[in-house]
């Protein structure tokens, strides 16, 4: 059995994050005072003077809080974009090594989209017939699936499945089976992975024994792995040029981040 750590499938709640950063806005505000207060040598009673005023100012107008955790979240947004391309054009090569993908649209296309899915996921499946769709109308496009399996224990044995079918099956094939596996309903593990590939025709025989491959353990993990280091937190997780998309955010958004890369190399063009 493969253990892997599991990753939170929902970001941590705003509210809960507002409150924390509020908290501690208000303590560094009124930790300022007697800092400058020590620098210009005042005396006691003008550092208390000091912070009396913060403390009366943020709370006569406590939207100067929400405006700073509004500007501090922009920040935080700008410094996970800037980290997450820095990670994706260090991880270039391996996001869509065949030893832990599968590709599928055109292997020499000019634009690759490579997407992070979980079996389990209800947003991938209905991201499936998004990444279906483009792989049908764009001929120039390289898709690049990587099972990650985050959403559990039925996940992770529908991912070794999937892994080993790979040695039996490539391209529109693999891919018919992946959409088949994907549409089946409840939690997928391991029983129902196996009965959609003899379905696909795949050798079960051979199958079994390739899930308990050293091989199909390490694709499996090194994607989680690269996950990890991408700062991926949910499923579905599409990589397009420099930027790191998260969700089912529908053909139209994905296609016009495609048009994009085509345009000037990057998901979002600049001017």
């Amino acid at each position: 059995m493969i253990s892997l750590p599991l990753f939170g499938h929902a970001l941590r709640p705003a509210a809960r994050l507002g409150l924390a950063c509020a908290g501690a806005l208000v303590a560094a505000g009124l930790a300022i005072a007697p800092a400058a207060a020590q620098t210009a040598a005042l005396t006691p009673e003008q550092r208390k003077a000091v912070t009396d005023i913060v403390r009366e100012t943020l709370l006569k107008n406590p939207e100067i809080i929400q405006e700073a955790l509004v500007e501090l979240e922009k920040r935080n947004a700008a410094e996970q974009a800037q980290a997450q391309a820095n990670a994706v054009a260090a991880e270039k090569a391996r996001l869509s090594d065949p030893a832990t993908s599968v590709i599928i649209g055109n292997p020499q296309g000019d634009v690759t989209l490579v997407e992070f899915m979980d079996y389990n996921c209800g947003f991938c499946k209905r991201a499936m017939e998004d990444v279906r769709a483009l792989a049908k109308d764009d001929p120039k496009l390289k898709i690049v699936i990587k099972d990650f399996p985050i959403l559990g224990p039925d996940s992770v044995e529908a991912s070794r499945v999937a892994v080993a079918a790979k040695n039996q099956l490539s391209g529109q094939k693999y891919f018919d089976f992946h959409v088949k596996l994907m549409a089946t309903k409840g939690r997928i593990n391991a029983a129902k992975a196996l009965e959609v590939a003899k379905e696909s025709g795949i050798d079960l025989a051979r199958l079994q024994k390739d899930m308990e491959a050293p091989a199909t353990r390490a694709a499996i993990e090194d994607t989680v792995a690269l996950g990890d280091r991408l700062g991926l937190t949910g499923t579905p997780a599409f990589i397009l040029g420099d930027e790191v998309v998260f969700g089912a955010v529908g053909q139209a958004a994905l296609k016009q981040k495609i048009e994009s890369v085509r345009k000037c190399g990057k998901a979002t063009c600049s001017g």
